[in-house]
């Protein structure tokens, strides 16, 4: 029986959704093992001078918790 816990993070990128997404998961994975999958919460942006500055999304991660 594999135990799961769902952890929630928040990452940017300047460049786009995906790539705060794909930023995010892989630094979680530095200090978290087992990651089975991510689920995006939200989306949003940050905007200075009408300009998009940054992507952000929360992510709720899920991973194994090993024995």
């Amino acid at each position: 029986m594999a135990v799961l816990k769902v952890l929630e993070i928040l990452s940017e990128s300047p460049i786009s959704w995906e790539e705060a997404t794909k930023k995010g998961i892989e630094k979680t994975s530095e200090s978290v093992r087992n990651i089975r999958s991510a689920h995006v919460q939200h989306q949003s942006m940050t905007v200075k001078d009408g300009k998009v500055q940054t992507f952000r999304v929360n992510l709720r991660v899920t991973f194994e918790v090993e024995n």
